[in-house]
C-alpha cells in the first residue's frame, strides 16, 4: 500500500475555493486506477488544501502523480507552493494504530490472528 499527500496554497477567498468542492469534482477520483480512497483537507485559515490518497500499488501512485491531474495542478499559476510525497506504507504499525487503511475482512482476520 502507498500513500501520496498533495498539498498546495491557493491565492483566492477560502470562500471562492469551496463552491469549487462539488460532487462532480470528487466523481473524478472514484475510479482513479488502484486508488482505494482519498481524504480532502482543508486549511482555509492558510489557504492551503490538498489530498491524502491510499493507492493499492506504488505503480498506480507513481501513474497518479505523474498523470494529467497532477500535470494541469502544477500548471495552474492559481496554485502556490505544491507539494507531493509518495510514501510506503508500514502496515503492521499502522494495523496497530487502527489506520483506516484495511478493509473490514482484514480486520477480523488480524483480530482472529491473534486470539
Amino acid at each position: 500500500m502507498v500513500m501520496v499527500t498533495v498539498n498546495y496554497e491557493y491565492e483566492d477567498s477560502p470562500v471562492e475555493r469551496a463552491k469549487t468542492y462539488t460532487p462532480e469534482r470528487a466523481e473524478v477520483f472514484v475510479n482513479l486506477p488502484g486508488l482505494d480512497w482519498k481524504i480532502w483537507l482543508d486549511a482555509a485559515e492558510d489557504k492551503r488544501t490538498g489530498g491524502i490518497y491510499h493507492f493499492r500499488d506504488r505503480a498506480s501512485a507513481d501513474a497518479y502523480v505523474n498523470g494529467p491531474i497532477i500535470d494541469r495542478m502544477r500548471k495552474n499559476k492559481a496554485y502556490k507552493n505544491m507539494q507531493i510525497r509518495t510514501f510506503n506504507t508500514r502496515e503492521e504499525m499502522s494495523r496497530i494504530t487502527r489506520a483506516p487503511i484495511f478493509s473490514n475482512e482484514d480486520e477480523a482476520l488480524s483480530k482472529s490472528a491473534a486470539e
